[in-house]
């Protein structure tokens, strides 16, 4: 069975908001491509409001963006 390519815009997503909960910096998107790179500053975004929030470890496990619906 063949695995299906992922959204490189939902995984760049993923990616910026683990960046963002762990503290990293905006300065880091590895992306030069400006769609992809969009995406991954609004997940660093999400990620950096849940760490200022306190939504770290434990605290934060219901906010895994990885799921989606």
């Amino acid at each position: 069975m063949k695995r299906q390519k992922r959204d490189p815009f939902q995984r760049a997503y993923v990616r910026g908001y683990k960046a963002g909960v762990t503290g990293r910096s905006r300065d880091e998107c590895p992306s030069d491509n400006v769609n992809v790179r969009e995406y991954w500053m609004s997940g660093w975004r999400e990620g950096r409001g849940d760490q200022w929030d306190g939504m770290t470890g434990v605290s934060g496990i219901h906010r895994n963006p990885t799921v989606t619906a």
